[in-house]
């Protein structure tokens, strides 16, 4: 097989069920700790939640058209359209480029102000450009049209100020839009040299208009935020730009107020152009937020790990039996799943969900990424407080009663509960990590009874879980085939990386869920009752598992050869989107999405490690 090609200007056309849709790779995000918005290559603000990342939908035109709420800032008859990130930051710079002259858009939200603000600069620095700007406020998912008016903010200067309910948002600049219909539209020239400044606020609808923000000066802060924080990553090996972006990613989902991380910063992009497979990814996955945290803290950022863990304290406090595997972002435990009819959704995608019913499932493989992740801190120098370890002592002791129930498993399956070898294997993994937090660290608890526990999970997943015949794991108990989940086992140290279990495992997965060069299906929906209909494209984080996998059995030839091929498939400022299309070559699903980019990092973690442990032996020799 060919490897996919990077995405590229020369790509082909969209599907066309896709028709005028923005491809999910023309997005760039901005995000200030709170939530992010999300920038389409032509300048229009498509999703945006205020003032969190799980908050209604102000603009939501990603999921509808136009008509559901867009910000739109952009230089009109562009030949050609380039863009980056100002360093390491979310500091966006867009350039156009039209036949008449040269224009350079740059928009960010700034951090740490206290605020929910987005501002962009709009500056012809060649010749002259004509801009267009279009302001068309949705409140509630694009449903709620708002009553819109001119305010004298307490500088004296007009504003636009749309207001629905709790909710408002205020437009100041150096040149508003007017009203045409529904919206606010405005169509200027400029010459080199001229700029022209754009700020949205959101407030309270009973509270005053805040004062003004010095758009240069917050956007230059912002950048130096951005870079300062990630300046202490530890890698340096030959895939550090997509590694540093993707810690930039991470951090830029992760609310910087009360811990939480979240999935992703999008709703209902889907998994099949046209499916049902359309899912609410802005709230706090237990799972992927553990797996963040060990992707953070093998980077050496440890600060992340203490919010996150008081953010799970707080988030899971009670009775380990109400143990969920999502919370919001502050940690309520409500979140019903809903439909919102009056979206079309992304390419026809429907239905558009808000919520996500998968929070009433049981997945027993969650404590496991959990322990693992409170044991990498521990590793790490983080203390335990009485508050820490005894929750993590109760939810262990609720697990080992609790273990030999089946489960609907990483994957959330919407078909029956089966025994997913997965989900075993992880529970195996939280109750070894529970025996070594006493063995190596002094911490109480009944570590007779976990031993003992352990010893049974494991002998009944080798029992049940591992094909002798085809000498791999299977995806459940009774089944022959495998799932990509599978990938993970040697990360918990279940069986070694580079022995027979390990390695005949990623053969089996490869031959049967490869699909081009590196790119992993999460599983054959064929051989999988998970509820829907439809198929689904390859998943980018199972994807970089295999290169994990292999780097990790020592197979640096094989982890290299992955990378390669996944790596280039970033779009142009470094985003991932849940899944890939090497048929359409395109981004499928959520986006910018944690699990996609956390994988990267630790892929290229491993890989590093390889090739270290590579070197030694060269030099032994």
């Amino acid at each position: 097989m060919d490897a996919p090609p990077p995405l590229s200007p020369t790509r082909p056309a969209l599907p066309a069920l896709l028709g005028r849709q923005v491809p999910i790779e023309d997005y760039a995000v901005l995000g200030d700790g709170h939530t992010a918005a999300l920038v389409s290559r032509h300048g229009s603000v498509d999703w945006l939640c205020l003032p969190r990342f799980d908050s209604d939908a102000c603009f939501a035109a990603l999921l509808g058209t136009p008509e559901h709420g867009r910000w739109l800032l952009t230089v009109r008859d562009a030949t050609e359209v380039t863009r980056r990130y100002r360093g390491d930051s979310f500091v966006l710079e867009t350039t156009y480029r039209t036949p008449r002259g040269t224009a350079v858009v740059t928009e960010a939200m700034p951090l740490a102000d206290g605020r929910a603000d987005l501002v962009r600069r709009v500056e012809c620095t060649h010749g002259e450009v004509e801009v267009e700007h279009d302001w068309v406020v949705r409140f509630g998912y694009g449903a709620v049209e708002p009553w819109v008016r001119h305010e004298t903010d307490v500088e004296g200067c007009d504003t636009i100020r749309a207001v629905a309910g709790p909710d408002s948002l205020v437009l100041r600049g150096d040149r508003l839009p007017r009203p045409v219909g529904r919206r606010h539209h405005d169509l200027f020239t400029l010459h080199a040299g001229q700029a022209v400044e754009l700020s949205l606020t959101w407030v309270h609808s009973w509270e005053p208009v805040p004062p003004r923000l010095t758009v240069p000066d917050r956007v230059d802060a912002t950048e130096i935020a951005w870079g300062v924080w990630v300046r202490d990553c530890t890698y340096g090996g030959p895939y550090r730009e997509a590694v540093v972006r993707s810690l930039l990613v991470l951090r830029l989902l992760s609310d910087v107020t009360t811990g939480g991380i979240v999935a992703a910063a999008t709703t209902s992009l889907p998994e099949t152009f046209g499916g049902e497979r359309n899912w609410d990814y802005r709230f706090c996955w237990l799972r992927d937020a553990s797996l963040t945290l060990e992707a953070l803290l093998e980077q050496g950022f440890r600060d992340e790990a203490t919010q996150w863990r008081d953010w799970l304290v707080r988030a899971v406090a009670g009775d380990p039996k109400d143990l969920q595997i999502m919370y919001r972002v502050d940690g309520g435990r409500r979140l019903p799943e809903f439909e919102l009819d009056h979206l079309p959704g992304y390419a026809g995608s429907r239905p558009v969900r808000i919520g996500n019913a998968a929070v009433g499932q049981v997945q027993h493989d969650v404590l496991g990424e959990v322990m693992s992740a409170l044991a990498m801190a521990r590793d790490a120098g983080l203390s335990e407080t009485a508050d820490t370890w005894s929750l993590q002592r109760h939810l262990v002791d609720a697990l080992a009663g609790a273990w030999r129930e089946p489960d609907r498993g990483i994957w959330e399956v919407r078909g029956d509960p089966r025994h997913f070898t997965h989900s075993k294997v992880m529970v195996w993994a939280a109750l070894d990590q529970a025996v070594r937090a006493v063995e190596t660290h002094g911490l109480p608890g009944p570590v007779d009874r976990w031993r003992r526990v352990r010893e049974e999970v494991r002998a009944d997943v080798m029992e049940h879980g591992w094909s002798a015949e085809r000498q791999t794991f299977v995806q459940q108990y009774g089944a022959e085939h495998t799932d990509a989940s599978l990938l993970q086992i040697v990360h918990v140290g279940f069986v070694p990386p580079d022995g027979p279990h390990a390695r005949g495992t990623i053969a089996a997965v490869r031959e049967e869920l490869e699909v081009a060069p590196g790119l992993l299906l999460r599983y054959r929906t064929e051989r999988t009752d998970d509820g829907l209909q439809g198929a689904e494209s390859p998943f980018l984080a199972c994807s970089f598992w295999l290169a994990d996998a292999l780097a990790r059995a020592d197979d640096l030839a094989g982890a290299t050869e992955v990378l390669d091929a996944l790596v280039p498939l970033a779009n142009d400022v470094g985003m991932l989107a849940e899944q890939y299309d090497p048929v359409t070559r395109h981004m499928v699903g959520n986006v910018p999405q944690a699990l996609s980019h956390l994988a990267l990092v630790r892929a290229a973690h491993s890989h590093d490690l390889a090739a270290r442990r590579a070197a030694t032996r060269v030099g032994a020799c």
